[in-house]
């Protein structure tokens, strides 16, 4: 499922946003680690799995768990391309911590996931690049045109991992490999489930998120997501 963040960089394809919209992210980290949300200030959807297009509408998220332990954390080896964008990143931000960052990255994971099925803008709109912001609203709207409503939940991340990440000037982009078991579910207004099941289903996504290290605002953006 993806989506998405709230990091960095592609473009999420308006074709996979309706059936990968309903999953996924934010968060409020110790250090500044970039998924602080702004003060006050108004600001991913992931869409359900389904496979169908059709639309999805106001969401509701079931209630979302604690995080976690992962079964599995991985970081790029320092040797790699991955692991020098790393170090460099922390030579612009002495903040920037990849262990931290992961934390954040699955609150605004969990954060987004819930947001986009409760159909909340102002926080999507806080954790998203304007092009992910885009085609999340876009999926929301379509859902509330069909008075459908969307569950969401997130029963565990079995693994969070580093897969990339580059440096751009002083714009970092990082994407994960995001592993996780969730329900998620369309209904109808009747409350009859039109996409998806309540089974829990392992899904593997791949989020991209993207911040300018030399600007006070800490808050990396989903730029990109889709499933792997």
């Amino acid at each position: 499922m993806g989506a998405t963040g709230s990091f960095p960089i592609d473009l999420i394809l308006l074709g996979m946003v309706a059936a990968f919209l309903v999953l996924r992210l934010r968060s409020v980290l110790g250090k500044r680690t970039g998924f602080e949300r702004p003060p006050a200030s108004p600001d991913i959807p992931i869409p359900n799995r389904p496979t169908s297009p059709g639309p999805i509408i106001e969401g509701r998220a079931e209630a979302v768990p604690p995080p976690i332990p992962h079964r599995s954390v991985a970081m790029p080896d320092a040797s790699t391309p991955a692991g020098q964008a790393l170090a460099a990143m922390r030579g612009i931000d002495r903040s920037f911590e990849p262990a931290g960052f992961l934390t954040g990255a699955e609150k605004a994971f969990r954060m987004i996931v819930q947001a986009f099925a409760s159909g909340d803008r102002i926080l999507l709109r806080q954790l998203l690049s304007d092009d992910t912001y885009a085609a999340f609203e876009q999926a929301i709207a379509a859902r509330e045109a069909a008075n459908h409503t969307q569950v969401s939940e997130i029963r565990g991340i079995e693994a969070m991992t580093i897969e990339g990440a580059a440096l751009h000037g002083t714009v970092a982009d990082v994407t994960l490999r995001i592993v996780s078991d969730q329900v998620n579910l369309t209904r109808d207004s009747s409350g009859l489930v039109v996409i998806g099941t309540d089974a829990v289903t392992e899904i593997t996504d791949l989020w991209t998120f993207e911040r300018d290290l030399r600007q006070p605002e800490p808050t990396w953006r989903l730029v990109a997501a889709r499933s792997a």
